[in-house]
């Protein structure tokens, strides 16, 4: 019975991955340098969980805070295990191809990003991306030696911010508790002259329904029109962002991180937002909250508060 449990629970956790390092504009910031980690590579399956900000049994923490211009392109990269594979061939690593689903970046205002607690900040998104063309961005992130590219919105106000980088896996989503959240936060300090605080503030917990149709949902079929959770992704008047609602038309390549597993990306942002357009919002998006600016009137349902900075078109 022993025996069975040990090999039960290294099947559970073979293909699970964590966030541990970052680039900026091609240049590695050094492994977990400004990170913060969980040894475990365990995901968060419960929305509602105390953690859900930056994970749970955080014990890998320094007091780096990385320097990111605004506008800047930042690479977050991804492994099976603290340090890279579990072992040599490790075919799970960055993690197993099977875990598809999107990859979105938030950030939170804090007076010193090294001693912040994640609980209690309000977040806003920078960046996501989805599915496209039936590429996933844990596909891309894969194909890519675990890097996942995004660029920071170059209207993004200067000063510090805790940085949450999410991955959703949704091999399992198609039953309500089935789908795996793999996140960490950085330590970052924006620079330039940006004037955008962040609009389209949600709380961890709190930003996600556990009913979220991109939550449970089956990725076996057909998911043109899947939904990423959360509010769309902060924009910059005159084009600038750090996402939308489809890939960029004319990708240039990304900077190659200067280690030997970095890589590239064609392209940026992207994934369905869920924002509404010709004045209506549609069912389970954003519709409201402190600080919203997008419609209110719901295509379908009410539009319903979750918390102060969060509110949802519902049934």
């Amino acid at each position: 019975m022993k025996a069975f449990s040990l090999v039960a629970l290294a099947t559970a956790v073979s293909g699970h991955a964590i966030f541990q390092r970052l680039s900026v504009n091609g240049q590695d910031q050094g492994q977990l340098k400004g990170i913060r980690a969980p040894y475990s590579n365990f995901p968060i399956e419960n929305v509602n969980h105390a953690d859900f900000a930056c994970n749970t049994n955080i014990q890998i923490k320094d007091n780096n805070v990385i320097k990111i211009p605004a506008g800047a392109r930042v690479g977050a990269w991804w492994q099976h295990e603290i340090g890279g594979p579990s072992g040599p061939n490790d075919p799970d690593n960055p993690i197993a191809a099977s875990h598809k689903g999107p990859i979105s970046v938030y950030l939170a205002k804090v007076s010193n990003a090294a001693s912040a607690s994640a609980n209690g900040q309000q977040w806003f998104k920078i960046a996501e991306r989805g599915v496209n063309n039936g590429v996933w961005a844990v596909d891309e992130m894969i194909s890519n030696d675990g890097w996942h590219y995004f660029d920071v919105p170059s209207c993004v106000a200067p000063g510090q911010y805790l940085m949450r980088v999410e991955l959703l896996a949704l091999h399992s989503a198609s039953a309500p508790g089935g789908a795996q959240f793999y996140m960490e936060c950085a330590q970052v300090e924006i620079t330039g002259s940006g004037t955008n605080a962040g609009s389209n503030f949600v709380s961890f917990p709190g930003a996600y329904p556990a009913n979220h149709p991109g939550i449970v949902v089956s990725i076996y079929g057909n998911v043109g029109s899947y939904q990423i959770p959360g509010p769309a992704p902060l924009t910059c008047s005159g084009g600038g962002g750090g996402g939308g609602s489809s890939p960029n038309p004319n990708p240039t390549p990304n900077p190659t991180p200067t280690t030997s597993a970095g890589g590239s990306q064609p392209t940026n942002g992207g994934g369905n937002t869920g924002g509404g357009s010709g004045g209506s919002v549609p069912l389970y998006a954003q519709c409201g909250g402190n600080g919203y600016t997008g419609p209110t009137a719901c295509a379908e349902g009410s539009c319903k508060a979750q918390n102060e900075w969060y509110s949802q078109c519902t049934p």
